[in-house]
């Protein structure tokens, strides 16, 4: 086992820790914020209920569908060619797609939902 190779986990831990940290500190700075700027409590509950949207779980599984269509086509076209770049290239090409379609499904969902008048989105 070379150097490199021990260094690995040692550094996803630190980075997913970071990611934690700052999460935690922007969640507290936006709330600090809103203090400032004279919300009482219900208005702050209200306000953060309103950013959350209800179509997140439909992007994310969305984006993940395309990355394992991606995946799949990818090892599939390797083996037949034995050509070793069209799993990344799949890979980022279907991701993308898969981002660009959520993006506009979302759209037309929340579109919907405001023409339907559910203020709920």
């Amino acid at each position: 086992m070379q150097a490199i190779e021990a260094l690995i986990p040692i550094i996803s831990v630190l980075v997913t820790g970071f990611v934690f940290v700052t999460w935690i500190y922007f969640k507290s700075k936006e709330k600090q914020m809103m203090i400032e700027r004279g919300m009482s409590y219900g208005e702050m509950m209200e306000f953060l209920k309103s950013k959350k949207s209800p179509y997140t779980l439909l992007k994310i599984g969305i984006v993940v569908f395309f990355f394992g269509l991606g995946l799949g086509i990818g090892l599939l076209i390797e083996v037949a060619t034995e050509v070793d770049e069209w799993i990344p290239f799949l890979l980022f090409t279907l991701t993308g797609i898969g981002f660009a379609l959520a993006a506009l499904v979302t759209k037309r969902l929340e579109d919907a939902d405001k023409k339907n008048g559910n203020t709920e989105v």
